[in-house]
């Protein structure tokens, strides 16, 4: 299934941000499930289910990306599309990005992948007769990967499919504090100052971290972001040392689930270092490395009548692993 942007959407950036300026949000049957973590703390599900939803009906669980949520366009429009494929979907927030604030100090990050393995782990007991799926974005395909790759043989997930991965997540903080993708930077380091600021109003966060409220602001690049919140907050050494442990790239090569990578050339997050070689994947794995797409974005069409490949894409993917009858 060939991707061909057509020409006035084909630049990198118009790719990235276009469903966000432009697409409109879906009036989507939510079902809210607030999930409670083995540490006492909590993350929020949203299932949208087909509406002759059986116990065995393929569940497709989804993992947004960083300052991602329910709102996020890529999230609506694959849920839909995932409905009328014949799939039962649930998203899986992170940790305080419902529009709820989470009960601990900490949040969540591109390596975490304890709260994921717990819902999952959750669903399949729930669940034991349904094909389980996975479908990760940005942050949320890098935990994915990471995640496949620590479980291995012992994955609950028939397939998974991952979306723009910043794999490399040093390289990424380095792409994204140099040119326009400051832009993009900029914009997601809003979200986590305010996020952040929150979190001074329950918990004692100059004592945990360090770091002054006044502050917070100062934190300019991911780099200065992770190094004075996240790595403390989650018992890295360093920013470095949490890119290092957590980067997805080198989990790759122990995949076992059968994993469609897709990934972008022209992405404005990174830079081809991230993309990785043929002898660092496993056998498992299907990289599906286009020219075009930008970030999350695989937009086709045309400007005024877009259609979005990327969610047809992952479901003829996960169809080849289901029989006519799961998903009548």
């Amino acid at each position: 299934m060939k991707f061909q942007p057509p020409f006035l959407l084909k630049n990198h950036h118009i790719q990235t941000i276009y469903a966000s300026l432009f697409r409109k949000k879906k009036q989507l049957d939510i079902q809210k499930e607030t999930f409670i973590l083995s540490d006492g703390d909590f993350v929020d599900a949203y299932w949208h289910k087909c509406k002759n939803s059986t116990p065995n009906r393929p569940i497709l669980i989804l993992f947004h990306g960083l300052t991602g949520s329910f709102q996020s366009p890529y999230i609506q429009g694959m849920m839909q599309a995932a409905q009328k494929a014949g799939f039962d979907s649930v998203l899986m927030h992170f940790r305080g990005c419902s529009g709820r604030d989470n009960l601990m100090p900490r949040s969540y990050h591109s390596g975490d992948t304890q709260d994921a393995r717990e819902f999952i782990t959750s669903i399949k007991k729930r669940y034991p007769q349904a094909k389980l799926f996975g479908i990760g974005y940005s942050l949320g395909a890098n935990m994915l990967l990471k995640f496949l790759g620590e479980e291995r043989e012992k994955s609950p997930f028939d397939a998974a499919v991952a979306v723009s991965a910043p794999m490399l997540l040093d390289v990424c903080a380095d792409k994204m504090n140099k040119g326009l993708s400051r832009f993009y930077q900029n914009l997601l380091l809003k979200d986590l100052h305010i996020a952040l600021e929150k979190k001074y109003d329950a918990h004692p966060m100059h004592k945990l971290i360090n770091l002054k409220r006044k502050d917070i602001i100062k934190l300019k690049s991911f780099w200065a972001f992770d190094e004075a919140y996240t790595a403390k907050i989650n018992g890295f050494t360093s920013a470095q040392d949490y890119y290092t442990k957590c980067s997805s790239k080198q989990y790759l090569q122990d995949i076992v689930t059968p994993t469609l990578i897709i990934h972008a050339k022209d992405d404005p997050f990174m830079t081809p270092e991230v993309i990785p070689s043929p002898e660092e994947i496993s056998k498992s794995i299907s990289l599906e490395i286009l020219e075009n797409g930008g970030h999350v974005g695989f937009v086709t069409g045309s400007f005024f009548k877009p259609e979005y490949w990327l969610e047809k894409r992952a479901l003829l993917y996960f169809q080849k692993f289901l029989t006519p009858t799961q998903i009548d």
